[in-house]
């Protein structure tokens, strides 16, 4: 926010129009409103107040004071005029309070309501337009533009002349007050007693930390009790500032002894598996001789056993190896006991056969008994096919009354070798 131009009439001190040029006053930088005491310095701040928010800081605000200046001639009505750029909009508010003037007609006076106009310079046509004459519009967009209400902007920007006099000169209990009644510290109050209940809450966390800490440390120290350490205690009670670090250390010196003495015991370790491994290769080298030794042992007692048997064995081998031999020579002398009985049962046969042949066949050799059957098998082929030829005729007879002559076939037998067959027709 940037002030350009502040007109001043019949308000507070000044009875006629004060125009106060914020631009040529702050072409160098800063500047200071300086002057005696009553001479409207702060009563320029509260003009500027008025503009922006239609009442002023501080007890001039109090009901039944009034704004309207006492030097003012009666016909000259309250006014302040304030131009300012806020948001890159250029503005100007006007604004009258109630205040009291002539009646236009008759004597007296008669009471006319605050009025305040709101207007925006426009860069392009270079005229001013009229945005609003309502006060509750005017605060509204005064108060969203500047982002303060009235209580903000006189606490963080306008600081009364005199309350800042009683400021610097008070001690440091009464500078709270005052900060607070200007400020409105309760914020800051409850922020402060907020960060008391989190150092208190936190005291207690720091407290139940000790007591864990301390608790761990007699748990190690029963844990450790091989140690050196654990024949010291650690000092220090919850809350004690530094325990934390006693409980530390003397973990740190625990934690190496415990260290020194797992190397040790590692080491001890170490030698006794060595040791270990030693005795159980001697131990495995001693029971394979065992092993060896038990079956030589009993090698030479089975030695012994079939020594004492020998003979026996060579008896049984000999019966072994005849029954071996006998084995083999078996099947021929089954085929031989099995040709002798064919040849008696072909004896006893060939006996009961001559036995049955004519006297003149019974001392005749094999080759006249093989030739006579010959003969006699070619003799019964003939006589076969006779019987046949027989057959035909006697069907072709019954026939009936044939012209067919009758044939009458004659078979003699002769002894001799080959048969001889005789036939005949009438």
């Amino acid at each position: 926010m940037r002030l350009h131009r502040l007109e001043i009439t019949a308000f507070g001190p000044f009875g006629g129009t004060q125009t106060v040029d914020f631009d040529a006053l702050s072409a160098a930088g800063l500047f200071l409103l300086h002057g005696p005491t009553g001479a409207g310095k702060t009563s320029v701040l509260d003009a500027v107040c008025f503009a922006l928010y239609g009442s002023v800081p501080g007890v001039r605000q109090t009901p039944g004071a009034s704004l309207r200046s006492d030097h003012a001639p009666v016909g000259t009505p309250t006014e302040v005029v304030l131009e300012l750029t806020v948001g890159e909009r250029r503005l100007e508010i006007t604004r009258r309070p109630a205040q009291q003037r002539p009646k236009k007609r008759g004597d007296g006076f008669t009471t006319e309501k605050a009025q305040t106009w709101l207007r925006e310079y426009d860069p392009a046509t270079r005229a001013w337009n009229g945005l609003s004459r309502s006060h509750q519009e005017t605060g509204e967009e005064i108060t969203q533009l500047v982002g303060m209400s009235r209580e903000q902007f006189c606490q963080v920007v306008l600081l009364p002349q005199g309350d800042f006099a009683r400021f610097l000169r008070a001690d440091a209990e009464a500078r709270g007050r005052l900060l607070g009644r200007l400020f409105d510290t309760r914020r800051f109050a409850a922020v402060e007693e907020r960060l008391a209940d989190l150092r208190r809450a936190a005291q207690q966390q720091v407290e139940e930390g000790d007591e864990r800490l301390l608790a761990l440390a007699h748990r190690m120290g029963q844990a450790a009790g091989g140690l050196a350490v654990a024949r010291t205690s650690v000092d220090g009670r919850p809350g004690d500032p530094g325990v934390a670090d006693a409980v530390l250390t003397w973990a740190a010196v625990a934690r190496t002894e415990a260290r020194e003495t797992v190397d040790i015991a590692r080491v001890r370790l170490d030698a006794a598996e060595t040791r270990r491994g030693t005795a159980r290769a001697a131990l495995d080298a001693e029971n394979d001789l065992a092993a060896r030794q038990a079956r030589h042992a009993d090698a030479l007692r089975r030695h012994e056993r079939l020594t004492a048997h020998a003979p026996e064995r060579d008896r049984l081998q000999a019966a072994l190896d005849r029954s071996l031999k006998a084995d083999r020579v078996a099947p021929a002398l089954g085929l031989r006991q099995d040709a002798e009985r064919e040849h008696s049962a072909a004896h006893t046969a060939r006996a009961r056969s001559r036995a049955q042949l004519p006297p003149d066949l019974a001392d005749a050799g094999a080759e006249h008994l093989a030739a006579r059957e010959h003969r006699l098998r070619a003799e019964l082929g003939g006589l076969e096919a006779a019987r046949r030829a027989e057959h035909r005729a006697a069907r072709c007879g019954n026939s009936g009354d044939s012209t067919e002559p009758h044939v009458h076939v004659h078979l003699q037998l002769r002894d001799g070798p080959d048969p001889e067959t005789a036939s005949g027709v009438p």
